[in-house]
């Protein structure tokens, strides 16, 4: 057990375990203590020494979220020493601030925005030492401004460490010292994985998505565009955070009553087709098994899932050569493309050159995977626009809904029915355990062998996850499954998707199948998500996805009557070749930079 430190903060006594900072310290007496640089998911840096606090008997005031506390330790937070040294910090970081705050797509969610309002200054000491260079827009997920940068290197560290990409870094100094890619080239043109995990963390308006709220406006507006939206399972946990609801709460049918009265023609659900999605991965993994076992031919594996674009991204520039171990489905958002303009069209006798299908997605890299090339098997760019859970948020916002008493309706039918398989999608582990739900079933015509269909081994927080089923009773066409054991491996974050990949690639990774996602705590931490973030939020919403899951009625993918029919009616059999025309794809390998 850790030894316990007494201290004082504003004369008041409290007793912490050795090796706690002042600033946590500070947090159990409820006291705030305004923090830049820090961030609960990064490592402590101590850069933008906005934390100062005085400590009795130092001849200088002390950065509280890098100095541990001591026994007998006085401190004071607010102090008059302490207040005049944040407000001269805060105007020098203003200094280096470009402050159009009035056009700044975070203006009243920005950090420094906040902080300023607390030290009001009205004097201008410092003169303006802003970057001034054209904002880089290369990217489809990630828009840079120089302008808004403070150096607090949040996403220098969440590149580094939560990531391990190292798209940024630091370069220069004194006035010209600037957060730069690699030999400050183009967003577009280096390793970013488009995670927008650095979006997530950076305090100011320096980094944000590229947002497409204007052109989705202008489609609905336009009597001639049939415009239909998908929702991803981790939007409906997070989207009323920025609406007025606590974290953890679920908003799924005043969501779509939101989209409603914003106008689109249809409002479909993205869990429809996580749904397909689990039935052609699923047929996949078996089909790669049973070449493995049963044939002797050689495949790859283990197999890995392919719903993550910004993973894809990551695997296709630090390790192409395991390209082949892919999944070969598309995500869940490109199928939902693929199929809303050809099935959907069809069936609703809408012209597919007419229709706009539009993405409601927590994760940025969805705007770039919409882009990429190959996802245009419909004949036309199957997804148009992606906006995240933030965007639209901002959008009802912007419509005039009071989100908070709006009453809870559903989605539209063909493509708007769903498991609670498909709902747990958003967490990482989410499609391993659905995935299982359905597989087991179809190797042996029972249920997995847990209680409530809950597979509590892939389930939790740990950045990676080793699990491993039993497959006993194996129906007659998968007899050589017999007795086998499935091995399996979840990471979300990719530094620790980059550790499986090396056991990968050293031929080390004894498993079948290995999901990756690419953000905290998968699709509920991506970086389109509410902010703030932090571990206890993403539980929160973990939680929540795992309740909705639990209050469905139909919870495994193949027992949806709506994937169902459209297998009758379309698609014919998984794998077969209706499917692979637009469900599956391929990947690119791509040179660092």
């Amino acid at each position: 057990m850790a030894n316990m430190i007494k201290l004082t903060i504003n004369n008041m006594p409290v007793e912490v375990p050795e090796g706690t900072t002042i600033l946590d310290a500070a947090k159990k007496l409820k006291f705030k203590i305004p923090t830049l640089c820090n961030h609960p998911d990064l490592c402590v840096a101590g850069n933008c020494r906005i934390c100062v606090v005085e400590q009795k008997g130092s001849r200088t005031l002390t950065a509280s979220c890098c100095t541990p506390v001591a026994e007998a330790m006085e401190i004071q937070t607010n102090s008059l020493k302490v207040r005049k040294a944040r407000k001269d910090i805060v105007e020098l970081l203003l200094s280096e601030h470009n402050m159009d705050c009035t056009k700044c797509y975070k203006n009243c969610i920005c950090e420094l925005q906040a902080i300023a309002r607390e030290y009001i200054s009205e004097s201008d000491r410092f003169i303006d030492v802003s970057i001034r260079k054209p904002i880089d827009k290369s990217s489809p997920a990630i828009q840079k401004d120089d302008s808004k940068c403070i150096k607090c290197q949040r996403c220098v560290r969440t590149c580094e460490e939560l990531q391990h990409v190292g798209a940024f870094s630091m370069a220069h100094k004194g006035d010209k010292a600037n957060v730069e890619t690699f030999l400050d080239l183009p967003m577009n043109d280096v390793v970013c994985t488009n995670c927008g995990q650095c979006i997530n963390r950076c305090p100011t308006g320096a980094l944000t998505e590229r947002h497409y709220i204007d052109e989705v406006w202008e489609a609905l507006a336009d009597p001639t565009k049939h415009v239909v939206v998908q929702t991803a399972p981790a939007v409906r946990v997070a989207l009323g955070e920025a609406l007025g609801f606590e974290p953890g709460h679920r908003v799924t049918g005043q969501m779509v009553t939101a989209l409603k009265r914003m106008g689109f023609d249809k409002i479909f659900d993205t869990n429809f087709t996580a749904d397909l999605t689990i039935i052609e991965e699923g047929h996949e993994l078996l089909y790669r098994l049973k070449a493995a076992l049963k044939d002797k031919q050689k495949t790859a594996l283990p197999m890995m899932t392919s719903c993550s674009p910004g993973w894809i991204k990551y695997l296709e520039h630090e390790f192409p050569d395991l390209i082949d171990h892919l999944s070969t489905c598309k995500s869940p958002q490109q199928m939902f493309g693929a199929v809303a303009k050809t099935y959907y069209a069809q069936k609703a006798d809408v012209n597919p050159a007419n229709m706009i299908v539009v993405s409601v997605m927590p994760c940025t890299a969805k705007k770039f995977e919409a882009q990429r090339k190959e996802m245009n098997s419909s004949g036309y760019q199957d997804v148009d626009y992606v906006i995240t859970t933030r965007e639209l948020a901002l959008m009802i916002q912007q419509a005039g809904i009071d989100f908070t008493s709006l009453e809870e309706t559903t989605c539209d039918s063909l493509l708007g029915k769903h498991s609670g398989a498909a709902v747990i999608f958003g967490a990482t582990g989410g499609v391993m355990e659905a995935a299982l739900r359905t597989a087991y079933e179809v190797i042996t015509g029972r249920e997995v062998p847990f209680k409530n269909l809950e597979i509590m081994p892939v389930r939790g927080m740990d950045g990676v996850k080793q699990a491993s089923i039993k497959i006993e009773g194996c129906l007659p066409d998968w007899k050589f499954l017999e007795g086998a054991e499935l091995k399996l491996a979840i990471a979300h974050g990719l530094t620790n998707a980059r550790t499986l990949m090396k056991e990968v690639n050293k031929g080390t990774a004894n498993f079948h199948f290995i999901e990756i996602m690419a953000c905290p705590g998968g699709c509920l931490g991506g970086g389109g998500q509410p902010m703030p973030t932090n571990l206890e939020i993403r539980k929160k919403r973990m939680e929540a996805i795992y309740a909705e899951d639990r209050d469905l009625s139909i919870r495994k993918s193949h027992d949806n009557p709506e994937i169902k029919k459209i297998y009758e009616e379309f698609l014919k059999e998984p794998l077969g070749h209706k499917s692979h025309e637009l469900l599956h794809t391929h990947y690119t390998k791509r040179q660092k930079y």
